[in-house]
C-alpha cells in the first residue's frame, strides 16, 4: 500500500491524535494570503481536519480534495452541512478540475507525497494568477525537554523498529521555485504537547512507517515504548515547531 493511502486505514486513532497546527500560524496564513468570503480556496488530503476548520470559518468557497475512503467518511460527518463546503472524492494526481481556479491552494503536510513535478506543476496551473500556495509541517522535539528518555526511546527503536517499508521520503519544498512560483517564505510558530503514555502510543501509532511494522517486532517496539515512557514519569513533552511555507504564483504568469 502506498504511504499516502496508509493513513486511510486509521481513521478514528489519526482524527484523535494528530496534531492541529497553531491558532497564531493559521491567523498569519488567513491574513497573508487574504483569505475572505470571496476567496476560492482548495486544500490538498485533508485527512480528517486537523487544518480545515480555521479556513472553512472565514466563509470562503472552501474545497478539498481527499483520496482515503475513510477520510472522506469523516470529512462529511464533520463538515458536510456547511454551505461553503465542497469536498471531492479523487486523487489530486490524476483529477481533471476543468476550468476551475484557485486563490490560494494549501496544505498541511499531503504535498510530499505527491511526485514533485505534480506537486508544483498542478497546483501552478490551478492557481489565478496572484495566488497563493501554502505548505505546512511539524517538528515535534522531545529531546531537548528530556534527554534522558529520548535516548531510552532510541534504544527501543535501534532494537525494534524494524518497518517493512521505511519512510525515505525528502520532499523539497523550496523546489516550487523552480516551476514558476516566486516569493519562498519560511515562517515559524512554536507550541508545546505533553502526552500521556496511551497518548504517546497512539500518536506513535499514526506514523506511516510506523504502521507498517509487524510481527514479531511491532509487539515488542510498542511494549518498549511504553515501558520507557512508564519509566520516565509516564509523559512525553514535545517542544514543537509549526512551519508555514508559502510561495505565490506572479500576477503575469
Amino acid at each position: 500500500m502506498e504511504f499516502r493511502r496508509i493513513f486511510d486505514t486509521i481513521p478514528e486513532q489519526f482524527d484523535k491524535y494528530r496534531v492541529h497546527y497553531s491558532p497564531a500560524l493559521f491567523a498569519q496564513f488567513i491574513e497573508m494570503a487574504r483569505i475572505t468570503q470571496a476567496s476560492s480556496v482548495l486544500e490538498l488530503g485533508p485527512g480528517t481536519g486537523q487544518a480545515t476548520e480555521p479556513v472553512l470559518d472565514t466563509g470562503c468557497d472552501y474545497h478539498a480534495i481527499e483520496i482515503g475512503d475513510n477520510f472522506c467518511k469523516v470529512l462529511q460527518r464533520k463538515y458536510g452541512s456547511r454551505k461553503n463546503y465542497t469536498l471531492i472524492h479523487d486523487d489530486f494526481i490524476t483529477h481533471d478540475f476543468g476550468e476551475k481556479r484557485f486563490d490560494v491552494i494549501y496544505s498541511a503536510a499531503t504535498i510530499q507525497w505527491i511526485p514533485e513535478e505534480v506537486a508544483f506543476s498542478k497546483t501552478f496551473a490551478l492557481l489565478k494568477p496572484g495566488g497563493t500556495l501554502a505548505m505546512m509541517k511539524l517538528i515535534g522535539d522531545y529531546k531537548t525537554p528530556n534527554e534522558a528518555l529520548y535516548k531510552r526511546i532510541q534504544q527501543v527503536y535501534d532494537t525494534w523498529y524494524k518497518p517493512d517499508k521505511p519512510y525515505t521520503i525528502a520532499f523539497k519544498y523550496e523546489n516550487a521555485l523552480n516551476y514558476g512560483y516566486v516569493d519562498f517564505k519560511r515562517q515559524d510558530f512554536f507550541g508545546q504537547r505533553i502526552l500521556t503514555t496511551d497518548d504517546y502510543i497512539g500518536y506513535c501509532g499514526t506514523h506511516s512507517d510506523h504502521l507498517t511494522i509487524s510481527e514479531p517486532y511491532k509487539t515488542p517496539f510498542f511494549n518498549g515504548l511504553r515501558e520507557a515512557v512508564d519509566a520516565f514519569g509516564g509523559k512525553v513533552v514535545f517542544n514543537d515547531t509549526y512551519v508555514l511555507m508559502t510561495v505565490r504564483k506572479p500576477i503575469d504568469a
